[in-house]
């Protein structure tokens, strides 16, 4: 069964009502998980080319103010992806980073991602969103967003979100001091004037600074940088974010791409975080998700959604630490690692 919005407005060539189409897809809220939302093909399509032009027109590499709410991997996970908004405050009422993989594996990518871009075109200037390894053609084309599309409207659709997806901002700076994107580093990363100049529209390709942002994945037991498993990029080792983060004056690296135990995980004596915004990931997990907050004193705390026995209640559990200063350690398990 499927929810319209309760005047029946839908979108007419060419025009967007954004407010209908995000009133729409909050009804759900309540409802059992996995009732879908009733969209129309060419409000999608609208949606896609609005949001596209707004990610043009901002910088591939975002210069944010805090404070602001950053999320990691989302998966086509609506009903969490609400539970985050439950928790941090729905759009206007917290600005929002999020780290890319909005799609694949998860029953409801197209909900999730049409929110997203919604929120984008509403409040474009407070609402940002980063290019994850999956909003690429040659991975939601296998892992699941390319079915979705085909199964509920049409391949042209899939096709009109590659040209969305391939226009997103792949790194961002929050207050000179954190640094945020999908994966990790690069090798080839010495300047932040290289992640500039990459032009948009672009795949991402199977090598070079691109490849690795989105990625490549921290490791204790690499010193410099090593093979990863994974099959592409590289893995690299505390040193190597020790190094980054001296060269350019910052104090902690913000990423995701890995599936933590606790929905947020820290690695080279706190100077890098793991955020997985995704409890549950799969039904083969049975990890929590996690949001980090960032006040305007760049003091971060993280608010944790607990796995699936608890989804009842919004239960969470708070840590609080300075980026420069550590507040408590942090046993360090092995990440998994999925494509």
């Amino acid at each position: 069964m499927t929810l319209g919005c309760s005047d029946g407005t839908m979108a007419s060539d060419g025009e967007l009502n954004v407010d209908n189409l995000i009133a729409r897809l909050l009804e759900v809220r309540g409802c059992r998980p996995g009732k879908t939302v009733v969209m129309t093909e060419n409000e999608i399509r609208i949606l896609c080319n609005k949001s596209r032009e707004i990610f043009l027109s901002q910088p591939i590499l975002l210069e944010l103010e805090a404070p602001l709410k950053i999320c990691g991997d989302i998966h086509g996970q609506y009903n969490d992806l609400l539970r985050l908004f439950e928790y941090g405050g729905f759009p206007p009422e917290a600005n929002y980073l999020f780290l890319g993989d909005y799609v694949d594996r998860g029953k409801q990518s197209l909900e999730t991602i049409c929110l997203l871009l919604a929120y984008k075109i509403k409040y474009p200037e407070n609402f940002f969103l980063l290019r994850g390894n999956h909003e690429c053609a040659s991975i939601n084309r296998i892992y699941g967003f390319y079915d979705e599309c085909k199964r509920r409207f049409s391949i042209k659709l899939w096709k009109t979100f590659t040209d969305c997806f391939n226009c997103l901002p792949i790194a961002a700076i929050i207050d000179e001091k954190i640094f945020c994107c999908h994966g990790g580093l690069s090798p080839d990363l010495q300047s932040m004037e290289q992640i500039r100049r990459i032009m948009r529209p672009t795949d991402v390709p199977d090598t070079g600074l691109l490849c690795d942002l989105l990625w490549s994945d921290p490791d204790k037991d690499v010193q410099g940088w090593g093979e990863n498993d994974r099959g592409v990029s590289f893995t690299f080792g505390p040193d190597v974010v020790t190094k980054f983060l001296t060269r350019h004056d910052l104090d902690l690296i913000c990423r995701a791409h890995q599936v933590v135990e606790d929905g947020y995980e820290f690695f080279a004596k706190r100077s890098l975080v793991t955020l997985f915004s995704a409890p549950n990931y799969c039904g083969e997990f049975d990890n929590a998700g996690a949001m980090m907050s960032v006040l305007e004193t760049l003091m971060c705390s993280f608010q944790v959604l607990k796995p699936s026995e608890k989804k009842n209640k919004f239960q969470y559990a708070n840590s609080a630490s300075r980026t420069q200063v550590p507040a408590r350690t942090t046993e360090l398990g092995k990440s998994k690692a999925r494509p």
